[in-house]
Order: structure tokens, then sequence, then C-alpha cells
């Protein structure tokens, strides 16, 4: 999705088609004509818009995230067993 796009996206009980408008990593902006007012600009979430994408996103933090978890787990474990071997 970029600046210039056709695409349509939900609203009220049916679909509308617009424009993307502008970009920011989390929202986009759509200018939709309605029948009484032109040009009229919709905010939506990049999440709401492409619903799978943002699924992925989340899984891969996630991972990412666990990654961490039992990187510094393994660390602490190795901080513990050189002090035990320095008292020793």
């Amino acid at each position: 999705m970029e600046v210039g796009d056709k695409i349509t996206f939900l609203f009220g009980k049916g679909e509308k088609e617009g424009i993307v408008y502008k970009i920011f990593p989390k929202t986009v902006y759509i200018k939709v004509d309605f029948p009484k007012h032109k040009g009229k600009i919709i905010k939506r979430s990049i999440a709401a818009m492409h619903p799978e994408e943002a699924a992925k996103k989340k899984d891969s933090r996630k991972k990412e995230e666990e990654k961490k978890k039992k990187k510094a787990a393994k660390e602490e474990r190795k901080r513990e067993k050189a002090v035990k071997k320095s008292t020793e």
C-alpha cells in the first residue's frame, strides 16, 4: 500500500473505495467521495486494512521477545555458574 493507491475498505454495512492520502506506521488516511461530501478523509488503522499482515507482525514480535527472554536466562545461568566457581 502506497500513497495514491486505490483500495476498498469496510464502511458501515458495505464497502467503500478510496485513494490512500497519507500513511503512518500504524494508521492510514484515505480520501473518499461520499454523495454529499466529496473528498472526505477517513482514518483507519493498518491492522484493520490488512489483518493478515498485522497478525504476522504480531507473531514475529512474540517470537523475538521469547528469544530475548531465553538469551537473558542463559546469560543469568552463566553468571551464577561463574560466581559459584569463583567462591570455591
